[in-house]
């Protein structure tokens, strides 16, 4: 029962801040700017401006699908983003070209991040089954202290995951950080379109951190069991 009012309550939050990042991008979507910009055009200038020539601005499906992708350097852009020329689509595209910029400098959060995807992959589906299947074996006692070690396990693989949201902490905000400097030092949003694209990178900040915490919560709450449990 405490495990699914975790559960619950970090799911509420988590609706919460993406239902108000959702309203925060739908306003600043009506903030037309000066420049006329698209947010493809301003993704390539940040791009050359950086000195980075072999990263592609593509245009991709669906809504907040943005990303940078490190395998085939690719910029991807909603189709909103790609076309719209607001403080929003602004926002966004400078954002995800800092990403680009962390992989070019090799930050090293990023560096990190991008190792552990391969790991993540793996582990996160099955980390939960196998603390299930280690407490439930230590409840049974059916093979004596291997169930402990099954749980123990489970949790290292669900440490990962966990470990892979805290370090996406200071790679989604230092991204932000680049993309809200550069959009200031050369003048490509006014001050009130500014307070619009950093307002906006805020909230979806947010979302990463509500994660994060699931993510700890989630994991001591199974670590509690697992050694309050243990014989």
């Amino acid at each position: 029962m405490g495990y699914y009012i975790l559960i619950g309550a970090i799911s509420l939050v988590s609706w919460l801040v993406s239902n108000q990042l959702k309203r925060k991008f739908a306003y600043y979507s009506k903030v037309s700017l000066r420049n006329g910009m698209s947010g493809a055009e301003i993704a390539e200038k940040m791009l050359a401006d950086h000195g980075i020539r072999d990263v592609q601005v593509i245009s991709t499906r669906g809504q907040l699908t943005d990303h940078y992708n490190p395998k085939n350097k690719t910029v991807n852009l909603s189709e909103v983003v790609y076309n719209q020329r607001n403080a929003a689509a602004a926002a966004v595209a400078a954002h995800e070209v800092g990403h680009a910029v962390q992989h070019a400098t090799a930050y090293q959060y990023l560096t990190m991040r991008s190792k552990l995807v391969p790991v993540v992959q793996i582990t996160s589906s099955m980390s939960k089954l196998v603390v299930f299947g280690g407490l439930a074996l230590m409840a049974s006692n059916a093979i004596g202290g291997a169930g402990y070690l099954i749980a123990l396990a489970g949790l290292v693989m669900m440490g990962f995951a966990t470990l892979f949201s805290v370090i996406t902490l200071p790679v989604e905000y230092d991204a932000s950080n680049r993309a809200l400097k550069w959009l200031k030092a050369k003048n490509i949003v006014t001050p009130e379109e500014y307070k619009g694209s950093e307002d906006a990178l805020k909230w979806a900040a947010r979302t990463y951190l509500v994660a994060a915490i699931g993510a700890i919560a989630s994991l001591l709450y199974w670590a509690l069991q697992v050694f309050g449990n243990r014989r």
